[in-house]
């Protein structure tokens, strides 16, 4: 092809690359051309060399500041989609936000670490989603979920004939998800036959269907989960040590609920928000002691165990929250100091459950702004600190 439809297919697949084309012959038309076409500059063959290398920086300058914006603009717009995402203003959950949308921009395999429910899918969404593969598939596999007979043929696929009832050819998982993101979840309970072919496709990229002779080049990244120690399992011989740590080139640790309490309120309401849309049902207002006792109890569950509680709660169904800081009431002897704690608690509650809104909250506790600052200030809450009421 010559150079004005070479600058075509190379704008075709990114409009602001910068092109410049030479020519060893001086033709103003070409050359006005190759400019309207997109062309960043138009060079005779025959110029002084320096000059050539300077639109040449500048070009790569261009380029940089381009790249520079994109990723910004991208990191960007993925901060303001994970809220979205993984409900909670805590530290922990924070820095899992920050270390999503950092990961994401690098194509590399992550292990998730998590406890169950703790939002390992969401996760491998999120890096799927932010990432330059966005556009291309996401595939999920629970490897605990499927027999030992039948992961092999779902990962990997089968033609047809190659085991009994193999009437018609399939595509696996992995090869579904090329282009994109396998994410495997429960990656522990993978037979250690398939933990061998698994490492084959980290190191060479292409995989075999079952029955087959001919490799299938793949383009993947793939996000492994785990709900307990994949160390621990080396040690033990029941994880392959290589596998892991192909598997491992960066690893993410998700938050469990008690790490982060702080998110109990809002994530509950969210859920209430959300199964009141499902069941087509009013919102209602979240009672400030029911909010106490649920962030007092434990949840091994942990979010899904939330999420499942806010559902029962708007379904009229009893929760039953079961509180593991009980109120001691030997620390506070007068009825005036025992008076205060509920006080305090009943307010910290209601700012939870209504965002920390100063004028939602005085409204729900029936009591003036100026009152609500008051009592604020007294124990120590919100902006005048988390003062311990003594």
């Amino acid at each position: 092809m010559d150079g004005l439809e070479a600058l075509g297919k190379i704008l075709a697949i990114d409009s602001e690359i910068p092109v410049i084309l030479f020519s060893a012959h001086a033709d103003i038309s070409v050359a006005l051309q190759a400019v309207r076409q997109g062309a960043y500059d138009f060079l005779e063959k025959t110029e002084d060399p320096q000059a050539q290398v300077d639109t040449i920086h500048r070009a790569i300058t261009k380029r940089a500041l381009v790249l520079e914006n994109r990723a910004l603009r991208n990191t960007l717009a993925s901060t303001h989609a994970i809220e979205s995402r993984l409900i909670g203003h805590s530290e922990a959950i924070n820095r899992l936000k920050t270390e999503l949308i950092n990961l994401a921009q690098v194509d590399v395999d992550i292990v998730l670490n998590g406890e169950t429910g703790t939002g390992k899918e969401v996760a491998a969404r999120c890096i799927h989603d932010f990432s330059a593969r966005k556009n291309a598939p996401f595939v999920a596999l629970n490897c605990g979920a499927i027999s030992e007979n039948l992961i092999e043929s779902e990962l990997f696929g089968h033609e047809i004939g190659s085991f009994t009832g193999a009437s018609k050819k399939r595509i696996g998982k992995l090869e579904h998800a090329n282009g994109g993101t396998i994410f495997l979840d429960e990656v522990e309970s993978m037979p250690h036959f398939l933990q061998i072919r698994l490492l084959r496709v980290l190191q060479e990229r292409s995989i075999e269907r079952v029955g087959a002779n001919k490799s299938i080049e793949l383009d993947i990244r793939i996000i492994a989960a785990s709900k307990v120690d994949l160390n621990e399992h080396v040690a033990n011989g029941e994880f392959r040590q290589d596998l892991y740590y192909r598997l491992n080139i960066a690893s993410i640790d998700l938050p469990s609920i008690a790490q982060r309490k702080d998110d109990i309120a809002l994530l509950f309401s969210h859920f209430v928000t959300a199964a009141s849309k499902k069941h087509h049902k009013p919102t209602a207002t979240i009672p400030a002691e029911l909010i106490g006792q649920l962030e007092n109890q434990e949840w091994p569950g942990n979010v899904r165990e939330i999420a499942n509680a806010a559902e029962k709660w708007v379904l009229g169904l009893s929760i039953n929250p079961k509180t593991t800081h009980a109120f001691d009431d030997n620390a506070y002897q007068t009825l005036d100091d025992k008076l205060a704690y509920f006080e305090r608690q009943v307010i910290e509650n209601a700012l939870t459950s209504n965002n920390h809104s100063i004028s939602t909250t005085a409204e729900a506790l029936g009591i003036p702004r100026k009152k609500l600052y008051l009592r604020m200030k007294r124990y120590g809450i919100g902006k005048y600190g988390n003062a311990s009421l003594k």
